[in-house]
């Protein structure tokens, strides 16, 4: 005589089911969390960082000399001008480029100038500086992502 057995377990039918129901979820986080814009975003951040860093350093330098900038800080009005980016600490060559080798000797100002997190040029930062008419510094970030504009002067 056979038992009547009861069958326990899930069908394929259940299974592809909940797979997809998960996958439909899972879908709406990705596009709910946006991991573009959220790198993109703390790309940013790290720009706002290394600019204010930039530019503190330049004003520590005016401090110990009597209020002048670093000779290498050239005389502009906007940003994004190539012979304004800031060479990078132990670059190859700095020719075209504005040198602040003042602000990281002997890591007085900066141990090390900073640069672009998207990975700046050769042997520049892809930060950009210059001074105005009445001698304001203005550091800038022209590769911001998400349509951002990071920009200090002082």
């Amino acid at each position: 005589m056979r038992k009547n057995q009861k069958h326990k377990g899930f069908t394929l039918l259940e299974i592809l089911l909940v797979v997809a129901a998960i996958g439909i979820l899972a879908g709406i986080v990705i596009l709910a969390i946006n991991p573009s814009k959220q790198l993109a975003d703390t790309k940013n951040a790290q720009r706002r960082s290394d600019v204010n860093t930039i530019l503190n350093g330049i004003y520590q330098y005016a401090v110990d000399n009597s209020g002048v900038v670093p000779a290498a800080v050239v005389a502009g009005t906007t940003c994004n001008v190539a012979t304004q980016e800031v060479c990078k600490t132990g670059a190859v060559s700095c020719a075209g480029l504005t040198d602040l080798a003042v602000l990281t000797t002997n890591g007085k100002y900066l141990v090390a100038m900073p640069s672009d997190p998207t990975g700046a040029t050769t042997n520049g930062t892809g930060y950009f500086v210059y001074k105005n008419a009445n001698n304001r510094v203005t550091v800038c970030a022209p590769n911001a992502e998400e349509g951002a504009s990071i920009s200090v002067t002082r």
